[in-house]
């Protein structure tokens, strides 16, 4: 009998039970759109996250304080970091495009009646260079601004439209910073805020007017320092470990009280993390196939009992064992196929609202639809193959006797 006749049989025999058949798929169905739309959705979240990150600056090495340790316990940052050390590492470090040293805190800040609470960010002139802000109006503080410790400052989008609503211009007014005042020279373009931080509810002035004239404080809290190339930054990273240990006059048997670390090692951190929850959940959809392969193993099973007899005469007449085989491993494909290709549709369904809601792309790639599509198939061949073997190996007297 040729295949197209089996084909045509295992059809016939999956329409006349249509409820039994979509029971059947369902555990498929469940498993392909739960692959399609987990890996979607784990590629779309893994590249708004690291389109985020891109926002703060490429090829960035941060430098921070270390922490203090009394008996094995922590107490809190050390504040050995210095102004004079962002210098150093301007002067004396190779391979690097800025450097911009910063001291934050939060702060009331206030415009004729109008007033909020923003981030303080006392830094170098290189800021918003290495950390991708576009100016809106006006300029950056410059070198000579931050030598003198002048009260200038630039405003984030979120600070103009909290204190000036777009009513007056900001360039050339006088902003009060906890009772200070200081002249707007500047405002910037809006980043968007993220979830858990406002890039754009900042405001900021020199370093140097930071630390002597607004907080009181002569130790920095971060030195970020652009590689020129990503291939130089480890190369980078020890010989600012070199130069800081020497100005610290730090023992070679003691640890820094630094930390150094690049952006691209937390990108590698955050990518193992989202790899790690995305091969979690493919697990879970892989498993979801597996039941789904079980119940079509359980179905088989049902439908051979039922149909003894008709297998039965089927062999008295002449139909070979290969034959029934082919016949109930089809029945036992096209289940499976039938479910993979509402699965991937449905997969594809989810993936687009996921979308739509969260206001992010979701990435669905030809690969994860092969994938899963084609391990239905192959969930429909192996759990099908016991039933049809079974089914072939009927004794023919035996199955013309069963009622």
């Amino acid at each position: 009998m040729l295949i197209f006749d089996l084909f045509k049989m295992a059809v016939r025999s999956l329409v006349a039970n249509k409820m039994r058949t979509f029971l059947t798929a369902l555990g498929i169905i469940i498993g392909v759109a739960s692959v399609i739309s987990m890996i979607s959705i784990g590629e779309g979240a893994k590249r708004e996250t690291l389109s985020t990150i891109s926002k703060f600056g490429t090829n960035i090495i941060s430098v921070r304080p270390g922490e203090k340790k009394s008996r094995h316990v922590r107490s809190g940052q050390v504040e050995t970091l210095t102004f004079e050390d962002a210098k150093a590492i301007e002067e004396h470090i190779g391979l690097i495009t800025g450097v911009a040293a910063q001291v934050y805190k939060g702060a009331q800040i206030k415009f004729g009646n109008k007033n909020s609470s923003s981030t303080i960010r006392g830094t170098g002139r290189e800021y918003a260079r290495l950390a991708n802000y576009q100016m809106d109006k006006g300029r950056f503080f410059n070198m000579q601004e931050v030598n003198t410790s002048r009260r200038v400052a630039v405003l984030g989008a979120t600070v103009v439209k909290n204190l000036f609503g777009g009513a007056v211009d900001p360039i050339g007014e006088t902003l009060k910073i906890n009772g200070n005042n200081y002249l707007i020279i500047g405002t910037t373009v809006a980043k968007g805020a993220l979830s858990w931080f406002d890039p754009d509810d900042q405001v900021f002035i020199p370093v140097t007017t930071a630390q002597k004239r607004q907080f009181g404080q002569d130790y920095l809290q971060t030195i970020d320092i652009q590689a020129e190339n990503i291939e130089d930054i480890e190369t980078i990273k020890a010989d600012i470990e070199a130069l800081l240990r020497r100005r610290h006059n730090i023992p070679e048997d003691k640890e820094n009280d630094f930390h150094v670390q690049n952006s691209a090692e937390w990108l590698n951190s955050w990518g193992n993390a989202a790899k790690t929850f995305q091969y979690l959940l493919g697990g879970i959809a892989a498993i979801s196939l597996m039941v789904g392969g079980i119940g079509i193993m359980n179905i088989m099973l049902v439908s051979v009992t039922e149909r003894t007899r008709e297998i039965g005469i089927r062999i008295a007449i002449g139909a070979r064992k290969r034959e029934i085989r082919k016949q109930f491993l089809i029945e036992s494909v096209v289940v499976s196929v039938l479910g993979g290709g509402i699965g991937v549709l449905i997969g594809l369904g989810i993936s687009r609202i996921v979308s739509q809601m969260s206001g992010w792309d979701t990435i669905v790639s030809i690969n994860s639809i092969m994938l899963a599509f084609g391990f239905s198939v192959g969930i429909g061949v192996f759990f099908g193959f016991y039933p049809a073997n079974k089914a072939a190996n009927l004794n023919p007297i035996d199955a013309l006797r069963y009622e």
